[in-house]
């Protein structure tokens, strides 16, 4: 009777050792040879060192069929836990490849269930490491109901905490919907993807021949798809940017931003803003360039850069203040409005305005991408999307006018029209139906055609045109703008204008929820 406290000691010790050693030496030496990871490594890189408090540690799957109940390893392929990055709380699941494949059981669904409805209840953070072959085939419908457990839960938490998903192997069929729900994805170049329907299926069904890399890879998913909000190198570079992402996050939807001391003076002048702009309004420049100048220290975390380059989205701080950035790309088609930028704007200043993140639009816009094929794909629904997340957005909102504002586009890109708080412009700013040529086409073509002299008379409207119509201070004279400024001195009106408006509070009507046009 003496050895049994010993005797149970041994006991946990042993199970605990088995639940550390995952699929075996083995298993773990073959997901190191192709560059990656084990879930536990993952954990240790993106949490604070000494941080993770495990939970669940001794669950196991409850399965008979197919011979199942001759294999129950201990944690069943997942680990979850409690731990810190930057010293704040998260919630984090990590999906083991090496004990069946990472697959989904109901066991291990239950483990991320209550996992997250633990995060809702303390207002932090979820974080998943998805690394899985999918539905546990043997579970049948069990592995099915747990899935949809865990997609509710995305949905209940969604802008209420930050959710995050890295997906550091494959996500495939129905587990690539839990990503998609949450706020941010980050994918591995190479050793990651994503589909719904793998590539021998769809050879099968449709004759195609496409790679696992072609069809659902971190740069598909990060160019073409968009699914994709950032990619990385590696599974480490992966979880540092998921560090340096929730630097930018509020805990959850009752609480500010981390705001940090900064570095950068406020009212730093940046010359090189008064020449940036070319004086010829055909001539493109670099958005980036104008954002970097602004912020802090020039740091600025861009969200899916590879993506509907025409717009940038992306993080940064004004005065150690996190703010959502949203900028017109005049480098990348004019930086007009299409189906694709219009979506990955409205996606991102919803989830600025979830988490409580104030909002900064550089805005240089010729107007909405003409053609058959933006009008078959529904730019007027998608465009829409824009305009219906901007006016919805009850954080401040800032926007400075570059050089264009034509047509709908200067309506939608946080125009004070839909109660943007502060709107501003360069002196060489251009407010218009449209622009000065191509509006002086239409309204003079008869009488340009019967001129002397068709090329001045042309020359001599359009200077007319942009004396009456496009110049910033008519725009100022009827109250759109709140002022006209240098260049320069952007950095600081934007710091002023966020300090003044750090009180702001904006109720929207009593209604279930808005219908955004999807």
């Amino acid at each position: 009777m003496s050895d049994a406290p010993e005797n149970k000691l041994d006991r946990l010790n042993e199970l605990r050792s088995q639940a550390l050693a995952g699929g075996g030496p083995e298993k773990i030496a073959k997901v190191h040879e192709k560059g990656r990871l084990t879930a536990r490594e993952r954990i240790h890189l993106l949490l604070d060192e000494g941080s993770f408090h495990e939970t669940g540690v001794f669950v196991r799957h409850r399965s008979h069929e197919m011979g199942m109940d001759r294999f129950r390893p201990v944690g069943d392929g997942i680990v979850t836990g409690i731990g810190r990055v930057d010293g704040r709380q998260v919630y984090v699941f990590a999906q083991d490849f090496t004990v069946f494949g990472g697959s989904m059981s109901e066991a291990n669904a239950q483990k991320i269930s209550k996992l997250m409805d633990q995060a809702l209840e303390n207002g932090c953070p979820v974080i998943g490491l998805n690394d899985s072959g999918g539905a546990r085939i043997q579970e049948g419908v069990r592995s099915l109901a747990g899935y949809a457990e865990i997609f509710w839960r995305n949905t209940m938490a969604s802008g209420v905490v930050p959710q995050i998903s890295a997906i550091l192997g494959p996500c495939a069929g129905g587990a690539v919907y839990s990503p998609a729900i949450t706020d941010f994805t980050l994918m591995v170049d190479k050793t990651s993807y994503m589909f719904v329907t793998g590539p021998n299926v769809i050879k099968m069904v449709t004759n195609e021949d496409v790679t696992f890399e072609e069809l659902g890879g971190a740069k598909t998913h990060s160019t073409r798809s968009g699914v994709a909000h950032f990619m990385s190198a590696s599974d480490q570079d992966c979880l540092l940017m998921v560090r340096r992402l929730l630097s930018f996050l509020p805990q959850n939807n009752l609480e500010e931003p981390p705001r940090i001391v900064p570095n950068d003076r406020p009212d730093r002048r940046e010359e090189a803003l008064n020449t940036l702009v070319p004086e010829d309004s055909r001539k493109p420049y670099d958005m980036h360039d104008v954002i970097r100048l602004v912020v802090d220290e020039g740091d600025f975390m861009e969200v899916q850069p590879l993506h509907a380059q025409n717009i940038i989205c992306g993080f940064a701080r004004l005065d150690g203040k996190p703010v959502g950035i949203v900028a017109n790309q005049p480098k990348f088609q004019a930086g007009v409005l299409d189906i694709a930028s219009s979506t990955k704007g409205a996606r991102f200043v919803r989830t600025c305005d979830c988490f409580n993140v104030p909002l900064v639009v550089f805005e240089d816009v010729p107007g909405f991408l003409p053609g058959t094929d933006q009008e078959f794909g529904g730019i007027i629904k998608h465009g829409a999307k824009l305009l219906f997340a901007f006016s919805e957005a009850t954080v401040p909102k800032l926007t400075v006018i570059t050089r264009k504002a034509y047509g709908g586009a200067y309506d939608v890109m946080n125009s004070k029209h839909i109660r943007a708080d502060y709107n501003v412009a360069w002196p060489g700013a251009e407010l218009a139906v449209m622009g000065p040529e191509g509006a002086v086409n239409i309204l003079f073509r008869q009488q340009i055609a019967d001129s002397p002299d068709p090329e001045a008379e042309r020359r001599r409207l359009v200077d007319e045109y942009n004396e009456l119509y496009a110049n910033p201070f008519i725009a100022a004279g009827l109250g759109y703008l709140d002022d006209v400024i240098e260049p320069a001195e952007t950095r600081r009106h934007l710091i002023v204008a966020l300090h003044n408006l750090r009180n702001k509070k904006q109720q929207l009507p009593p209604k279930k929820h808005g219908n955004i046009p999807l």
